[in-house]
C-alpha cells in the first residue's frame, strides 16, 4: 500500500517565545512551546511527530536548517517542540509507544 507525502504544518516564528516574553514580531496569541525531546536520529523523530500528529497533537521541529548547514556531524540535535499545555500529553503518548 502506497502513501503520500506527510504533509506538516508550518509555525510561524513568533509562535515560539520563551515563555512569558513578546515574539520577534510581537505579542503572540499562540501558547508558548516546551522543547519535548533533542536527537539527531532523523528516524525517530520522524516517528515520534506522526505519532503525536495521530494523537491530535501539533509539533515543529527546530534546529533542522542549523543541523543541516553544520554537515551531518551530529554536533547539533534537532529538538522536537509541543505547544506547553499538551507537554503532559505528548510525553505520555511516547512513554506509551514505546512500552514506558
Amino acid at each position: 500500500m502506497k502513501r503520500g507525502p506527510v504533509k506538516y504544518r508550518t509555525v510561524p516564528y513568533r509562535t515560539v517565545p520563551a515563555a512569558g516574553r513578546r515574539g520577534a514580531m510581537g505579542p503572540s496569541h499562540e501558547p508558548p512551546m516546551r522543547e519535548l525531546l533533542r536527537t539527531n536520529d532523523m528516524v525517530r523523530l520522524s516517528w515520534l511527530q506522526a505519532l503525536l500528529n495521530d494523537a491530535g497533537i501539533d509539533s515543529v521541529v527546530l534546529d533542522h536548517y542549523t543541523s543541516l548547514v553544520e554537515g551531518n556531524i551530529g554536533a547539533i540535535p534537532r529538538r522536537l517542540m509541543v505547544s506547553d499545555r499538551d507537554h503532559s500529553r505528548a510525553r505520555a503518548v511516547i512513554a506509551q509507544s514505546e512500552g514506558g
